[in-house]
């Protein structure tokens, strides 16, 4: 079957997935995360790609980038050849380190980013690896509760701001969200149209307007419209249509009182 091709254009936004080679372990001792995490630095200063998040796990990682001008496949690319190359030298391997295709959903990410952060960050938490997020050494969470950033690949601040412009109340605003005990749920982050896509019905229409958007128009089992979506973020933090709707929603709804899962629990969002 043939595979579909990647939609990419400036400014995309998307959730990857990187897996070990017959789920092979592609990091073996802490050096090994470190020189992953320093090749992404590199590239990023090469491609000036924004990282909103990552988690390295032994067999697998997950990315949250925004592209600019280069576009992904070459990114990746050039990262994980890079980090084949480190790895296969220092083990004395040959061959591929990594299995087949990456994956990379294009995203909502006004709708969205909050929701894959929490899901990335408790990705450690939910294979027993670490008692909670801030405990696992190997992901962006640290950079968001210490404030610092600013020192390595991932743009914190640029989230932080969503909580608030005060940066230490942007801090507690995140850690609260992060350690609420609501769960986001795999079938939920995966739910995806075209197999490539995580948005409603308004985002697909403007990917498909997109030069490389070709997509194919599907409905998922379980789908909400934008406005129940709505009236239910208003019945906890008074934030209208129009304000989901604008640039500024993923900030209105990050100020709510309840956050922006409280009251969707059951859409994005649900206690397991």
């Amino acid at each position: 079957m043939l595979r579909k091709p990647r939609i990419e254009y400036d400014g995309a936004f998307y959730h990857i997935i990187v897996r070990g080679n017959q789920r092979q372990m592609i990091f073996k001792d802490p050096s090994d995360f470190e020189k992953y995490l320093q090749i992404i630095s590199s590239y990023k200063q090469r491609h000036h790609f924004r990282l909103y998040s990552y988690v390295l796990m032994s067999n697998h990682l997950h990315l949250l980038i925004e592209t600019q001008v280069v576009p992904l496949s070459k990114t990746l690319q050039g990262i994980n050849q890079s980090y084949t190359m480190f790895f296969n030298r220092k083990y004395h391997t040959v061959g591929h380190l990594f299995q087949g295709r990456y994956k990379a959903i294009l995203c909502d990410r006004e709708r969205y980013l909050l929701a894959l952060l929490k899901y990335i960050h408790h990705n450690p938490v939910r294979a027993k690896l670490s008692e909670t997020p801030s405990r696992y050494r190997w992901s962006s969470d640290r950079a968001y509760r210490s404030g610092r950033g600013g020192d390595g690949p991932v743009e914190s601040e640029t989230v932080l701001r969503l909580y608030s412009e005060n940066r230490s109340r942007a801090r507690q605003k995140y850690m609260d969200f992060m350690d609420d005990g609501v769960t986001v749920k795999k079938q939920e982050v995966y739910a995806t149209i075209d197999q490539r896509l995580l948005g409603d019905d308004w985002f697909v229409d403007r990917i498909a307007e997109e030069p490389c958007g070709s997509v194919k128009k599907e409905r998922r089992k379980r789908e909400y419209t934008l406005a129940q979506l709505a009236g239910a973020v208003a019945q906890a933090g008074e934030i209208g249509l129009d304000d989901l709707r604008g640039n500024g929603r993923q900030r209105e709804i990050a100020q709510g009182e309840s956050g922006i899962y409280g009251p969707c629990e059951g859409i994005w969002l649900s206690g397991e």
